[in-house]
């Protein structure tokens, strides 16, 4: 193949790319102006005007975000179909565009035109000739990658590139994922392209590109019904912080922006955990049985609220012993819950206290005046609001920092030595883990909104045709002071269980939840199709049998669509030949996937280390003087503070002048990241590095019970190089 060759066929393609970028400046001036006329219809001075442009501007919106996001790799497809067929090339890119006589220039590569790209083959070519990859800096043209799919067409075409996937697998990677939107294999695309009713659940071996199909899943949704999935949302759940960030940039570089992106931690809407409890800890407070924990803590009296209620009326002493109060709070909650009582509150304590009224005065006075007078008074206003206070979960979750309390509740859910643990836990720390906001999310449930009145609700209160008695909220206005025992004003809650429903939940690494997080995913997909990636083997949660049956309840009566994908696209064979070999030796039942690449280049292993802190810098600097990507050192997680310290104080990885850490050569370190990090096993979940060195091994196999399967994930992140320090 002549270089010539090569340079014509470049040439002719960033002619049409040039085309295309300027009909792209063209659309984005169109928005922009509908934007502007969308606000001056606003200067209307009328409603419909007012409509008009809030739905013009945000279709322009839309369309400029869509357009700004589109810019990298803009046109990455072509194909040339057979002459009688087609006789003009077909464009795929990130999105579609019209040129000025509305034809067709560049087809969305979601669109079913676009299919037989990802789906033609040499055995079942669809009528494809040649299929191209374009490969772009920005809107240059640096290379073009051909495969010829019918070998019996009469074409001279030419074929140039040594392929595009071998080329994708060989980029060296920075800290974040990109789309394969130019390289989805066959196998892949079924899954992409799969019916959007049910769960389409996606399953396969490290490296198969499981979590990048499902994010083009995600994507493809929304192309092919956005009244549904935008209106109704798309929540997409990864196992961590860095896990989202590493994700995060993949939506929008395929034109989509309007989706949730949250880890474990941030599911629960106003919080955001990123520490993670030891493993005995966590592996307590994600069984199923500690959503008994939360449902008794829920129905508990609030600590230091009154127990007894004395006043005088007329002739008589009306007295509510702490019998008498429990048998109310018991009526009151096996009506539903807590919160959902507070407008039944005030009328069931005065339907109690009017039975006590003995006297003739009161009798004669009747009871309407009682619940006049009563609903005056300062005392019952106090008594009612301490008895019963609206109660938000992180106040009801702090009652179990209290070892007597949890005791009381915990009876027969959670033994001795789990309550120990807990407490530790809980007393211990200042903020919320990871493995604390599912059960904050099942005391939310459990204690239910408050319920918010509507002004004609209100109206028929006010005439008396409402039955309900009371709103406790006008209750709290007419107390006037901070209600007892929190010693803070109540608001109503800002966002209310009713808003936590979407139209797509995305769950990635899904072998990893507990059962008490799918309790929580699962509240918020009662109605919504779903995605589930995961493998068995890479599962962090010992009990799977109990995470099973959790997540059956999660998805009861959907159809799932079963995906497998069997090819090993990040990891040279010699490196998950490496891997594998550990899953043998240690007993995992692993989907082992077929690696498709070779390097030569096989994984160190450094036994009998002394100076673990040289033998780590060492190998460091060996990996980064031979890769352009990113670098992982993996450690136990006692040890993460000690190595972090360590990558501080070495000279020659030393900050930049972005702020990222460079090794060897500065040039290559994506801007403002850091290309040398240093992670615990779980953090590894997901990610990708050109190179890991993995510290002490052993013990990260052996600080938790599903140790095994942690370090099984860490052998599989390296795409190029592999270094065990042991």
């Amino acid at each position: 193949m002549s270089e010539e060759l090569v340079e014509r066929e470049i040439a002719a393609e960033q002619a049409f790319v040039d085309r295309v970028y300027l009909q792209l400046g063209e659309s984005a001036k169109a928005a922009q102006e509908l934007a502007r006329e969308g606000h001056s219809r606003g200067r209307l001075g009328h409603e419909g005007g007012l409509v008009e442009r809030d739905a013009m501007v945000f279709q322009a919106a839309r369309r400029i975000a869509q357009l700004d996001a589109a810019h990298e790799g803009l046109v990455f497809g072509r194909l040339d179909m057979q002459p009688e067929l087609d006789p003009a090339p077909r464009y795929v890119g990130r999105i579609g565009l019209r040129n000025a006589e509305r034809d067709s220039l560049l087809i969305d590569w979601r669109a079913p035109a676009a299919a037989v790209f990802y789906q033609a083959t040499a055995a079942e070519p669809h009528r494809v000739v040649r299929r191209r990859v374009l490969r772009s800096v920005g809107p240059t043209v640096v290379g073009v990658e051909d495969e010829l799919l019918d070998a019996e067409a009469e074409t001279d075409l030419p074929i140039v590139g040594e392929g595009a996937l071998i080329a994708q697998l060989s980029r060296a990677r920075d800290r974040s994922m990109h789309s394969i939107v130019a390289t989805i294999q066959a196998e892949q695309d079924k899954a992409i392209r799969a019916p959007g009713k049910g769960v389409v659940a996606i399953s396969g071996g490290p490296g198969t590109g499981k979590t990048v199909v499902a994010l083009h899943r995600a994507a493809y949704l929304l192309y092919t019904d956005r009244r549904r999935y935008e209106g109704g949302g798309v929540l997409i759940v990864g196992p961590s912080g860095v896990f989202m960030r590493y994700i995060e940039r993949v939506l929008p570089s395929l034109g989509e922006t309007a989706i949730a992106l949250r880890s474990l931690g941030e599911v629960v809407d106003g919080q955001r955990a990123t520490r993670h409890d030891e493993p005995a800890v966590a592996d307590v407070k994600g069984s199923a049985r500690i959503a008994e924990l939360m449902r008794r803590t829920a129905r508990q009296q609030a600590p230091g609220s009154p127990t007894s209620f004395r006043i005088f009326w007329r002739d008589d002493t009306i007295v509510l012993d702490r019998g008498q109060l429990g048998a109310i709070r018991r009526n009151l909650m096996s009506q539903g819950r807590r919160n959902r009582q507070l407008p039944r509150v005030a009328n069931t304590l005065l339907d109690a206290m009017w039975r006590h009224v003995r006297g003739e005065r009161g009798r004669d006075r009747g009871r309407e005046a009682f619940n006049d007078e009563m609903l005056s008074n300062q005392s019952f206003l106090d008594f009612a609001v301490a008895w019963w206070p609206p109660l938000d979960a992180v106040e009801v979750f702090g009652w179990l920092r209290e070892p007597e309390f949890l005791a009381r509740v915990g009876d027969g859910v959670v033994t001795a030595e789990e309550q120990r643990l807990l407490t530790k836990s809980w007393g211990n720390a200042t903020d919320l883990s990871v493995q604390d906001i599912p059960l904050l999310d099942e005391l939310r449930y459990s204690l239910g909104d408050v319920p918010a009145r509507t002004d004609d609700e209100r109206a028929l209160d006010d005439s008396g045709l409402l039955e309900g008695g009371v709103d406790m909220q006008e209750l709290f206005t007419a107390a006037d002071r901070e209600y007892a025992p929190t010693g803070r004003a109540w608001a109503p809650p800002t966002h209310r269980i009713e808003d936590d429903h979407y139209a797509h939940i995305l769950i990635d690494e899904a072998q990893d939840l507990t059962p008490m997080q799918w309790r929580m995913v699962g509240r918020r997909g009662r109605t919504a199709s779903w995605t589930i990636v995961g493998d068995p083997a890479q599962s962090s949660w010992p009990v799977p049998a109990e995470s099973a049956a959790a997540r059956a309840d999660a998805l009861e009566g959907k159809d799932v669509h079963e995906f497998h994908l069997s090819t090993n696209y990040r990891n040279s064979s010699e490196i998950y030949d490496h891997a594998r070999a550990y899953a043998d030796r240690v007993g995992l039942d692993a989907d082992l996937p077929v690696a498709v690449r070779s390097t030569g280049i096989h994984p160190v292993e450094r036994t009998g280390v002394v100076d673990l802190e040289a033998a780590t810098r060492e190998a460091v600097a060996e990996i980064a003087g031979e890769v352009q990507g990113t670098v992982g050192i993996v450690v136990p997680v006692a040890r993460r503070s000690e190595v972090n310290a360590w990558l501080a104080s070495w000279p020659e990885f030393a900050e930049d002048a972005s702020g990222a850490r460079a090794a060897v050569d500065s040039s290559v370190t994506p801007s403002g990241e850091d290309r040398i990090v240093v992670l615990t096993g779980l953090d590894t979940k997901g990610l990708e590095f050109d190179g890991i060195v993995v510290v002490r091994p052993q013990e990260i196999e052996d600080e938790s019970a599903t140790g095994r399967a942690t370090l099984y994930v860490v052998l599989t992140r390296a795409t190029q190089l592999l270094t065990t320090l042991s």
